[in-house]
């Protein structure tokens, strides 16, 4: 009986074709098929599912969205999010998942979101993003190794979003081995600035790797009729994708203290050297300045006052004094 194909709906608009740019028909086998929304009742196996994918922005595909979900759905489809998070309503789902931009600087990640509403036999995709692209649809429909069904999706949607991190992340780790090393040769205030920087932004990948994370899992785990052993297996993967992604983030960013504290301690050690050196030159001219100013007095009775040789014997006495001083505090090991 799984084999019987089904047809949906014979309006269109409840078929999921009105306001979509895009309709894709999975046969739960692994095939997809690409369809044009149009009026003509898509053809669906009884094991597969559509995918329904339009532009969030997309007025017409707003009016679709809320005579098929209702207004308060359409809306969570449609308004910007600030982090990833899933949403259980009855037995569908409405998963929200942030995508950094393709060739995106790792300072400048260009966030995008993709909002998907899941049920029983359909997705829906509201995003702004090239969803084709993302995908990979002609990989799938050339290897007809297409995702079975919609967990199935959802956890490759989080993998897809990964692969997009983990270049960057390789690019935020080489900037850290070249601010250490450029720190260890010279402590210059440009790489300082350039390591404050970098905390920054591995704090901004961190908000975007855990909240997806979190997703994930809470898809997982929740008692969603549709969802068997093997999808939730998926999931799991996915999920642990994106946490070692996080744990390489934490590392990084471990690392990235213990640079900052690498600064603050060869600052501090140059600070005591500097302060000690200030309080050798202080030890050692303190009894000079008492001598040269006890024998500078303007009163009658200074010693050798009358002798020419005087000043140059007074000099000498105090040479030898100041070389006796650092002697002993060298020996003391102060210096």
């Amino acid at each position: 009986m799984d084999d019987i194909p089904r047809e949906p709906p014979a309006d269109p608009a409840v078929a999921g074709t009105i306001g979509a740019a895009m309709l894709l028909i999975f046969d739960g086998k692994g095939g997809v098929v690409r369809q044009v929304p149009s009026a003509d009742k898509p053809v669906v196996p009884a094991r597969g599912f559509i995918v329904v994918s339009g532009k969030s922005k997309e007025p017409a595909f707003k009016v679709w969205l809320k005579g098929e979900l209702g207004p308060f759905n359409a809306d969570l489809l449609t308004v910007p999010s600030t982090r990833s998070r899933c949403i259980v309503l009855d037995d569908r789902a409405m998963v929200v998942m942030r995508v950094a931009r393709p060739g995106a600087e790792p300072d400048d990640i260009g966030r995008q979101l993709m909002t998907l509403w899941i049920e029983k036999g359909r997705v829906i995709i509201s995003s702004e993003l090239n969803i084709p692209e993302f995908l990979g649809i002609t990989h799938w429909e050339q290897s007809h190794h297409a995702p079975v069904s919609p967990a199935d999706l959802v956890a490759r949607l989080g993998l897809r979003a990964a692969d997009r991190l983990e270049p960057l992340i390789e690019m935020l780790g080489d900037k850290l081995d070249d601010i250490e090393e450029t720190l260890i040769v010279q402590h210059s205030s440009q790489a300082q600035n350039r390591l404050s920087h970098l905390r920054r932004t591995l704090i901004s990948f961190r908000r975007l790797v855990w909240p997806q994370r979190d997703m994930l899992n809470t898809l997982e785990i929740e008692d969603l009729s549709f969802f068997t052993t093997r999808d939730r297996l998926r999931l799991r993967e996915a999920s642990a994708r994106a946490a070692r992604i996080g744990d390489e983030l934490q590392a990084m960013s471990e690392r990235a203290v213990l640079v900052h504290e690498q600064i603050i301690d060869a600052r501090a050690e140059q600070m005591n050297k500097t302060m000690l050196i200030l309080a050798a030159v202080t030890v050692v001219f303190m009894p000079l300045t008492l001598l040269t100013g006890v024998l500078g007095m303007n009163v009658a009775g200074i010693p050798f006052s009358d002798n020419s040789h005087s000043f140059w014997s007074v000099c000498v006495g105090l040479l030898l004094i100041s070389l006796g001083i650092v002697w002993w505090m060298r020996g003391k090991r102060w210096l």
